[in-house]
């Protein structure tokens, strides 16, 4: 199969072997960024020079604790620096400053700014989304003691060039899916998450795995994960995706999350394709009442909630993460009593489309890292994020599913929107209805949709029997159309 993976995507294959590869970790590199530096020093064994790929590291890509070396080196010697980081822009509205952030440094926009010259040449790149992945180059502004007002000392950018080390023809990808059977697919996508496909015991682990990637690439698509510790969450949606954002625990606040009536300034949900919020159990929720509030009409609205007249709009799906003690590993029972008080409102729960049962995946252990030839993980995850704006599958599956009469409209929606971004990860090869195998489909897309809602459905009845356990709130029954030839 890995013959069949360089001969069909060339270029886009790269050699990961994470077992002897270990002293890539204590580089902490995501893996979308990991993957593009191995490419630069392979050879066409997978083969490379340790030391001329570490010597790049260490120059485009230092350790946060080095920031200070930097600063000098910008200020004190007025040199010009490249990184390879990601870089948030922001423009006061009131000034028509532009200023930027480095968020992996520290570096605030107090401390900087975009001139006007620099800002016309790299704003159509910098304007895409609210955080952006390149390579920057920073100079320095000395201060102006001359000035009344007083103009301070500032980092400044002078040149941005976008992370984006290939070019991703999507319509190659679809059609190339048609080389490989379902059961080798499964396998080539397990891969580019860097895991190996031979360390799991069967197909049904494997699936369990690939539903974390459903927010990928699918919009506004909101889940939550119970799981036991130790099953690879947080490296999945804090490591695959430039696009995506987990946000650890901790205070999570409505300006943090959707909006900053002081700053005037959008939060995390938005210019990302999901938000994962990690560690739920630990989670404070300050207001508990506006977040279940904001929570519920983001969630409900497809992507869209009012804070103070001032609407947010946004595609990411939020992710909610958790760990869950073994004797509550119960779909029958209430396996949200360890959580916080928000996520014991039915209201809350019933907008969650789908729900991944963790201890269905195996514990990380070392036979499940990948040794051997693999999609390249910043090409994957740029291929998912494309798929996010097709929606002829969505097309495909309304003309495929049918659902019986009186079924509840939410059930519907989320069986729906599960199954698909099941299609978009398993056969993205597929152009209509005519295309899709309906065994295939049932097995691989409607069926393990159905699952995952269903979950949600029996938590809902726990949680809120006298409202839930109607006949009109139960789920529906869903069947295949036959298709026209």
């Amino acid at each position: 199969m890995c013959d069949k993976l360089r001969d069909c995507f060339e270029e886009m294959a790269v050699y990961k072997n994470l077992g002897e590869m270990s002293f890539l970790k204590t580089l902490k590199l995501p893996s979308f960024l990991r993957d593009w530096v191995l490419k630069q020093f392979e050879d066409d064994n997978g083969k490379f020079d340790v030391e001329d790929l570490l010597g790049f590291v260490n120059t485009y890509m230092p350790r946060k604790e080095d920031w200070l070396s930097i600063k000098n080196r910008i200020s004190k010697e007025y040199e010009r620096v490249k990184l390879l980081t990601r870089i948030d822009v922001d423009i006061d509205i009131k000034t028509g400053t532009v200023s930027f952030e480095l968020p992996d440094y520290g570096l605030t926009n107090k401390e900087t700014i975009i001139e006007d010259t620099v800002w016309d040449n790299v704003k159509d790149e910098l304007v895409r989304s609210s955080e952006i992945w390149g390579i920057v180059e920073l100079g320095y502004r000395p201060p102006d003691d001359s000035a009344k007002p007083k103009i301070p000392g500032k980092i400044k950018l002078t040149d941005f060039t976008s992370f984006t080390p290939y070019s991703v023809d999507l319509d190659f990808y679809k059609d190339v899916r048609s080389d490989f059977s379902t059961e080798e697919w499964i396998d080539v996508l397990l891969g580019a998450m860097d895991y190996n496909p031979s360390g799991y015991e069967d197909e049904y682990e494997k699936i369990a795995m690939l539903q974390r990637l459903l927010p990928f690439v699918e919009k506004n698509l909101n889940i939550i994960e119970l799981a036991p510790k130790g099953t690879g969450k947080s490296y999945v949606f804090g490591n695959i995706s430039k696009y995506g954002l987990l946000v650890d625990g901790g205070i999570v606040s409505r300006p943090k999350m959707f909006y900053d009536k002081a700053r005037r300034t959008t939060g995390f949900i938005v210019g990302h394709d999901y938000v994962a919020i990690d560690e739920v159990k630990k989670v404070q929720f300050t207001n508990v009442s506006e977040m279940q509030s904001i929570f519920q009409g983001y969630m409900e609205n497809n992507g869209k909630c009012t804070v103070d007249g001032f609407t947010v709009t946004s595609d990411a799906g939020i992710v909610f993460l958790g760990n869950i003690e073994q004797n509550n590993m119960d779909e029958y029972k209430n396996m949200f009593n360890e959580l916080p008080s928000l996520f014991k409102e039915s209201a809350l729960v019933d907008r969650m489309h789908g729900f991944i049962k963790g201890w269905d995946i195996p514990p990380m252990k070392p036979e499940l890292k990948i040794s051997g030839w693999a999609l390249n993980t910043e090409y994957f995850c740029s291929i998912l994020h494309l798929l996010r704006d097709d929606i002829s599958y969505r097309a495909i599956v309304d003309s495929l599913v049918q659902t019986s009469d009186g079924a509840y409209e939410r059930h519907v929606e989320a069986v729906k929107r599960l199954t698909t971004a099941y299609l978009k990860l398993f056969f993205p090869n597929v152009r209509s209805a005519r295309d899709v195998d309906p065994h295939e489909f049932e097995r691989y897309c409607l069926r393990p949709a159905k699952k995952m809602r269903g979950i949600i459905q029996k938590q809902l009845e726990i949680l809120d029997p006298d409202e839930y356990r109607k006949p009109e709130k139960q789920m529906p029954q869903f069947t295949l159309r036959e298709v026209a030839e």
